[in-house]
């Protein structure tokens, strides 16, 4: 087949144009957020720490996966055909799971760096080294896009006798669903049951990582306002990560939930993480109140009529 079609904007043509709107702001909104705290912890030396620049991948991340889904999803609310060519369809699928497995594993090394922060603190800045970092930062995003990049070309392989796709977006196992009957798909099945087993050592990793620092931090008061400072950030978007792939489970749920996922996710984390970081969030209100007071000592100034 050389295109699809999304059935999941059926229930939208009556209100279509406040929904392009709103869709456009939020995704605008998603833009600026995000750009913002990457090109803070970018220009700001003193950011230029481990915990920050998992945070800055994690923003990427969010730019990579708004970006694979939003411009499609506006174009198709101000269209009557809502098409998507194969390999437009192919590698949406690919961006779509590669961006939330992505998110699990920045988490993942997230909590690693928390636990080496609070538990190994002696040995944390002689294991987290500049070569360290970026294997860690290489680890979050080659290993869901090397993963994904085998599942999608095991899709590609597929005979397809269908092109009705029941979503707003395309996803590797709904194409999977629409192979004819004597094609084989034990390779895909395999696949994604590797995928599972991969992403729940992921899950069991961080809770098994939280339990212990949190053992850890009921011994001392020092440790517990660290827990608060850099930790509830990262453990609200564990929470709401696992809540929102709970959910997911349950099919009626399913459109809601996916795009629920694009929706939030993208603009919680910014928000989350720069009121929370104690270095981010005076940054930021560093960079208001200067800009305040340049303002104020502007109209305070007197003018070339005025006073001596």
């Amino acid at each position: 087949h050389k295109f699809f079609v999304l059935l999941g904007f059926n229930d939208t043509m009556n209100f279509r144009v406040p929904l392009f709107i709103i869709t456009l702001l939020h995704y605008c909104v998603i833009l600026f957020f995000n750009i913002s705290l990457v090109l803070l912890i970018v220009l700001d030396e003193s950011l230029h720490e481990p915990m920050y620049i998992f945070l800055s991948s994690f923003c990427i991340n969010a730019l990579y996966g708004s970006t694979g889904f939003y411009p499609k999803f506006l174009s198709d609310l101000l269209s009557s055909s809502h098409r998507i060519s194969y390999e437009g369809c192919l590698l949406q699928g690919f961006v779509m799971y590669s961006f939330a497995c992505c998110d699990l594993s920045i988490l993942t090394v997230m909590a690693f760096d928390r636990y080496m922060a609070i538990c190994r603190p002696l040995h944390y800045y002689s294991f987290m080294t500049k070569r360290r970092l970026s294997q860690l930062v290489c680890f979050s995003w080659l290993t869901p896009f090397c993963v994904f990049a085998i599942n999608v070309l095991l899709t590609a392989r597929l005979k397809l006798c269908g092109i009705k796709i029941q979503r707003a977006l395309c996803l590797n196992w709904l194409i999977v669903q629409l192979a004819c009957t004597e094609a084989d798909t034990f390779s895909n099945n395999i696949s994604a049951y590797v995928i599972i087993v991969i992403y729940h050592f992921h899950w069991l990793f961080i809770i098994c990582t939280y339990i212990y620092i949190i053992k850890t931090c009921v011994r001392s008061r020092e440790d517990r306002v660290k827990f608060t400072q850099t930790c509830v950030p990262h453990l609200t978007s564990v929470i709401i990560n696992a809540t929102v792939l709970a959910f997911d489970a349950m099919y009626f749920l399913q459109n809601f939930i996916t795009i629920e996922f694009l929706i939030i996710r993208p603009v919680m984390n910014p928000l989350i993480y720069g009121f929370k970081l104690t270095k981010i969030r005076n940054r930021i209100l560093g960079l208001f109140y200067f800009k305040r007071t340049s303002k104020l000592r502007v109209s305070c100034s007197p003018n070339k009529n005025g006073a001596k």
